[in-house]
């Protein structure tokens, strides 16, 4: 019985190292470039500016053309475009059970950062006077939505009132932060950005100092 147990703690020490030692996903957007080097948004983190020959969070940048940027991690090489959904580049896919986000504002002040809306990648500001998450209807067909099912609930834009769809989002993540069953509203126009409004907000306790964001997950 004693060695049994022995070789049950060992069994169980030698899995725990291969799920730890199984390398991390790496999620990478090209969101732009400035000549031949590349804005690379790593995990929902914001834009890095990468030159070519150098590697940041485990990202190398290979090469940069135009609208495409060739990338490697961990020997594997992967061509972005400049606006399609961040791609996975390997690795084990985190549980989305982290506690904390770092939003850094841009030259406007905005806070930015990819992610994903039922698993689909988007672009996110941050908007502290929004009710709700919205997003634009191309964005809610990419998704498989039934918003027109949802609740229609008038909203005022910078257009004037339009109608939106209120809906109920399975997950929202950022990085490896994920919230489950988030209230948002369609817009029946499209959107340059998905908005993270206070449906997601009061989900964290929120501060800023100067031009950092911090995110920090409540419930």
């Amino acid at each position: 019985m004693r060695r049994a147990h022995f070789l049950l703690l060992g069994l169980t020490v030698f899995l725990a190292g291969l799920v730890a030692a199984q390398p991390a996903a790496r999620r990478v957007a090209l969101t732009g470039s400035m000549g031949d080097r590349a804005l690379l948004a790593i995990d929902g983190a914001p834009p890095r500016v990468v030159a070519i020959g150098s590697t940041v969070s485990g990202v190398k940048l290979l090469r940069m053309d135009g609208n495409e940027a060739v990338v490697e991690v961990d020997g594997r090489r992967q061509t972005l475009r400049l606006g399609e959904s961040a791609v996975n580049l390997g690795g084990a896919a985190s549980a989305g059970s982290g506690t904390e986000i770092k939003l850094t504002s841009d030259a406007r002040g905005h806070f930015l950062a990819n992610g994903q809306v039922n698993g689909r990648g988007v672009s996110f500001m941050v908007d502290t006077g929004a009710s709700a998450v919205a997003l634009g209807k191309s964005d809610a067909e990419r998704m498989g939505l039934s918003y027109l099912n949802g609740q229609r609930v008038p909203v005022n834009t910078a257009n004037g009132v339009v109608v939106a769809y209120r809906v109920s989002l399975n997950s929202v993540r950022i990085g490896d932060v994920e919230i489950f069953n988030v209230e948002a509203l369609v817009n029946p126009q499209d959107m340059p950005f998905v908005l993270l409004g206070n449906s997601f907000l009061t989900r964290f306790q929120m501060r800023r100092d100067n031009d950092t964001l911090t995110l920090s997950k409540r419930f």
